[in-house]
């Protein structure tokens, strides 16, 4: 397949390294200062499941020929100014990206029949521009396709799975959604309020509880929007990870980035005021990470 990514970071990267060494044709969007370096040194992964592997994709700063497919694998926050970067319109754009809300900017951008759900489960990062650091043997894609993308998504999916990254075609958007964004915002919020890893949270009465409520609120707001998800199938996952598991907003905001405060948390107290849900833990837990942040609380 001939597949573009936009946005080379952690998990853009990653998928980009590994369907390039799986022998696909894979472009790389980015800013003109990272298509310099991806030139010049190529995209280096490190990862405790595929290896210590070298490629070299080619860089563009403006995506303006056909491919097969486009993963969009930016931050919430900088998909606006990225997708000034893509300038045709693929067949099947696949957003990897945290949270709900960009499905709607893809879909009037490029169509509603063009945008896939998908979701990525991973624990990975990107140093510096180039390199991207995969901690976790876990790595799961999970796609929802329109009837008329079900074709598209197969041979992508296919791709991936040949390139290692394990992909599942499943039937259900909201499945597929807030499958992710249940356990992510409870992990995401709980870990960057408290700056602590979940071994720590798990192992402290009053943060498990809080992480247990997070999990509650957020499978009811699910419920609501059409997922069946079972509380207890987040917090096993989580019981289950190994103890010094972290979250992206974590890192950002260790790292002075804005975290993703509006995608995620954001995205489940706007989903639960819609259907007049109130998420109190979830509330309070993103106002400790805004506070931490030097940010506003996100927006219902």
């Amino acid at each position: 397949m001939k597949v573009a990514v936009l946005g080379p970071g952690g998990v853009g990267g990653l998928i980009a390294v590994a369907l390039e060494h799986a022998g696909h044709e894979v472009l790389v969007v980015a800013r003109e200062s990272t298509c310099a370096t991806i030139r010049e040194h190529g995209l280096r992964l490190s990862s405790v499941r595929l290896g210590e592997l070298v490629a070299r994709p080619r860089p563009t700063a403006a995506l303006e020929e056909q491919v097969d497919a486009l993963i969009v694998a930016t931050k919430a926050t900088g998909l606006p100014d990225a997708l000034d970067r893509v300038r045709t319109d693929p067949p099947l754009v696949l957003p990897l990206l945290n949270g709900l809300d960009h499905l709607g900017v893809l879909r009037e951008r490029f169509g509603a029949q063009a945008v896939a759900a998908a979701v990525i489960r991973v624990e990975s990062d990107r140093p510096r521009p180039g390199v991207i650091v995969h901690t976790s043997p876990f790595l799961r894609v999970d796609v929802a396709s329109p009837p008329g993308l079900r074709q598209a998504s197969e041979r992508l999916a296919d791709a991936l799975e040949q390139a290692g990254v394990p992909t599942r075609l499943l039937e259900s958007e909201p499945e597929v959604m807030w499958g992710k964004l249940v356990r992510l915002n409870a992990l995401a919020c709980t870990t960057s309020a408290y700056d602590m890893e979940i071994g720590a949270i798990l192992g402290t009465p009053e943060l498990r509880a809080e992480l247990v409520g997070a999990i509650e609120e957020g499978c009811a707001v699910a419920a609501a929007e059409g997922a069946s998800i079972d509380p207890a199938t987040p917090l096993q996952e989580l019981t289950d990870a190994h103890p010094t598991l972290g979250s992206s907003m974590q890192r950002d905001i260790a790292a002075g980035r804005a975290p993703e405060l509006d995608a995620i948390p954001g995205a489940v107290l706007r989903a639960g005021a819609r259907h007049g849900l109130a998420c109190p833990t979830v509330e309070r837990l993103a106002s400790t990470v805004a506070l931490r942040a030097g940010l506003p609380a996100p927006v219902r």
